[in-house]
């Protein structure tokens, strides 16, 4: 994702926020802002709520939990095979406490 936009995203996760108010935040021009929130309203990631002679900005929460969604899946993978790891060095630890203590046995 582009940096400027990413930022956007990031600062709308604190709430809805105007062109004006993201530009000055960011410290970009308004025509910039205005690029970068039509792709990201176009993407759906944004949506945008006229009021008076102001335009709202605020994230939209379907692509993000549509996200969740997918990360999870691979979450729950990545925790069972650290799951197996953990239980394999518990056995390795196990195995080579076992020989240290059969050597020190011999050695008394």
């Amino acid at each position: 994702m582009e940096p400027n936009r990413l930022h956007i995203v990031e600062l709308l996760r604190d709430g809805p926020l105007t062109v004006g108010e993201i530009a000055e935040r960011l410290g970009l021009q308004q025509p910039q802002v205005s690029k970068h929130l039509k792709v990201l309203s176009e993407t759906d990631i944004v949506e945008v709520q006229p009021q008076a002679n102001r335009r709202i900005y605020k994230l939209r929460r379907e692509p993000f939990q549509e996200l969740e969604s997918w990360l999870q899946s691979f979450r729950r993978l990545w925790e069972e095979r650290f799951d197996r790891l953990d239980d394999y060095l518990l056995e390795m630890q196990a195995t080579e406490q076992h020989t240290s203590n059969r050597i020190e046995d011999n050695n008394v």
